[in-house]
């Protein structure tokens, strides 16, 4: 501030990340956004926060202080999904765990309100985005009400925003005082009394009190809440909670391809604070230094997936000149080798809405567009990606562009043409290429939302042929999931037969996260499944949650004991032994056990003994 003149700012922005002047990275954005709209912004990144004393330091801001958590809820950055504590923490100078708090939004905007007891303090990012509603906390088992009430902040902004953010400022600089601040934005969500006018037409939900104590209440909430969340049908909803209202108003729209093109133009510096270098970097810089996002928002909508609910699934994308004039510059950087690591987005292939239809109507309420199959209305086509794939790889100095971000296979596998397939092979990946089949149980699949196994088997046996075709040997990683609402242990064991007949073994598996903000997770805490208010199974105990995940790396000797606990319990002892689908080979000098008298059994008649090992 004292280098450029300062003696006040007009927004403190304070974040759980180090701060990284990356478009990656929210707080970047949102800065640099009202920057260009000619307010000063000061940056307070992972303040200590036993006190307030260091958000006095660069004085009192004129308009608000804006609070994010960083770029992933800070309780997910903290806690594994067994709710284990973890050591590091990519966002923070030199991978170090403990420099954000718990529940970090809460906590730095009290700090902020006993610094600055007169100046607004207006919550956002990922954190309060997902917690904008009574929302289930997986880490105190308990439903939890908006972190507008616990944060005791004056409004909240959610999903991307941009949009909010500059109308806000212009709200705050006009001198508006109460609710007229933020009640006539777009993505911004107050508390508001009985009586209090509403500006936007509105639909109320469940109030905190109902979905405390009735579970069926909560799913319908969450069902009601993803059913407005569209920017051209969704209204406000209003939920209630003790004597005063949650309002949230409609989405914001969204960006048009010449905003985007703006917003990504901005002047970035594209790494991290300098003062980090001597504490060893951000970690998080690494995976994106040399990417580029071209598009937001995602129509694949998965349940578990809490994209859907922040960003949209109406999808926006950058211009061709946008792209690579940001890949010209990264050639230009004294430490680029030659290679884009990703061109992508919440999922890669996705460059337009999923039809004509979207851009007048908005998204279909009660239809996906790619579950259970894929829409008789879908526009799959790959070329203009293929074309600006294409463009990228001719820019001097650039040796390979990589595509590492989410591909949607079953949209890969609707587009006929097999041009995009094969380029993708041939120049964009680098030795593997990761896709999210997820599980192979139509059971489980229809809970988060996924398409048919068979869809990846056929893109599987194509991705096979082409690399065969091109004379490449190249690996399909599939991305699995253990313990997803409806998963059961038999469910788990058909999915451990099948990597065994096909030999593979995954090296991770994702257990199943109940993170504010999903469908999933609405389903792990009522056992009812939103979408159609009927039963769903969910394995609860951290024993079957290990169980699932242990039979999907069944080859692991640390992992045997469970495994073998896991067949008793499924009653499958007759994957114990030496034929080709056993899952677990009796140790040495034990008589494998005898089989029950199953139909299955029966006509797989006695097991052989097996054969006499030479020492």
């Amino acid at each position: 501030m004292e280098a450029r003149g300062w003696y006040y700012c007009d927004f403190l922005l304070v974040t759980g990340d180090a701060y990284i002047d990356h478009p990656s990275f929210g707080t970047a954005i949102i800065s640099r956004v009202l920057e260009a709209e000619g307010f000063r912004v000061a940056i307070l990144s992972q303040p200590r926060f036993t006190d307030e004393q260091d958000f006095l330091v660069m004085g009192r801001p004129r308009y608000a202080v804006l609070v994010n958590a960083g770029n992933i809820d800070s309780m997910v950055a903290h806690y594994t999904a067994a709710r284990k504590r973890r050591h590091d923490d990519a966002y923070t100078p030199g991978g170090l765990g403990g420099k954000r708090p718990d529940r970090a939004v809460t906590v730095y905007a009290m700090l902020a309100r006993r610094a600055f007891p007169d100046v607004p303090v207006i919550i956002g990012g990922l954190e309060a985005s997902l917690r904008r509603f009574a929302h289930y906390d997986y880490w105190s088992d308990q439903v939890m009400p908006s972190v507008l009430s616990s944060s005791g902040a004056d409004a909240l902004m959610y999903g991307m925003g941009e949009r909010a953010i500059v109308q806000l400022a212009k709200n705050l600089k006009a001198g508006k005082k109460g609710n007229a601040r933020f009640a006539d934005i777009r993505g911004m969500g107050y508390f508001a009394h009985p009586g209090d006018e509403i500006p936007f037409p509105s639909i109320e939900c469940p109030s905190y009190e109902a979905v405390c104590v009735d579970k069926a209440a909560y799913a319908r909430s969450v069902k009601l809440q993803y059913d407005q969340a569209d920017h051209i049908h969704g209204k406000a909803v209003l939920q209630a909670h003790g004597k005063r209202i949650f309002v949230q108003n409609p989405p914001s729209l969204p960006l048009s391809t010449v905003e985007m093109d703006a917003v990504y133009g901005l002047p970035y510096q594209r790494t991290y604070h300098p003062s980090y270098e001597a504490l060893g970097g951000v970690p998080a810089i690494q995976e994106v230094q040399f990417s580029i996002i071209h598009n937001r928002g995602c129509f694949g909508a998965c349940n578990f997936c809490a994209l859907a609910f922040h960003q949209g699934r109406y999808v926006q994308s950058r211009s061709h000149e946008s792209v690579l004039q940001e890949a010209c510059q990264i050639a230009q950087h004294p430490d680029f080798k030659g290679y884009i690591h990703d061109v992508g987005g919440p999922t890669a292939n996705f460059r337009f809405p999923a039809c004509a239809k979207q851009d007048k109507h908005g998204l279909c309420m009660d239809k996906r567009c790619l579950f259970p199959e894929a829409c008789k209305n879908l526009q799959a086509d790959h070329r203009d990606y293929l074309t600006l794939l294409r463009k990228l790889r001719e820019i001097p100095g650039v040796k390979k562009v990589f595509v590492r971000s989410g591909l949607r296979y079953d949209y890969m596998m609707a587009d006929e043409n097999d041009e995009f397939f094969l380029e993708l092979v041939k120049y964009h990946i680098s030795g593997q290429l990761k896709v999210a089949p997820e599980h192979m149980s139509s059971n489980v699949l229809y809970y988060m939302g996924k398409p048919s196994f068979s869809v990846y088997e056929k893109f599987r046996e194509r991705y096979q042929r082409i690399n065969e075709k091109l004379g490449k040997k190249q690996y399909l990683v599939p991305y699995l999931m253990s313990s997803h609402p409806g998963a059961t242990l038999d469910d788990a064991i058909l999915l451990a037969q099948y990597l065994n007949r096909i030999g593979y073994m995954p090296e991770q598996v994702q257990d199943f996260y109940p993170t504010p903000g999903t469908l999933s997770t609405a389903m792990y805490y009522t056992g009812l499944d939103p979408r159609t208010m009927k039963p769903v199974y969910v394995a609860r105990t951290p024993e079957e949650k290990a169980m699932q995940r242990a039979l999907l790396q069944w080859r692991r000797p640390d992992k045997r004991p469970i495994v073998l606990a896991a067949l008793k319990k499924a009653g499958r002892e007759d994957l114990i032994g030496f034929g080709k689908e056993c899952l677990l080979r009796p140790l040495r000098g034990q008589k494998p056990p005898v089989l029950h008298k199953s139909p299955a059994n029966q006509k797989a008649g006695k097991r052989r003994k097996p054969p006499k090992r030479k020492h």
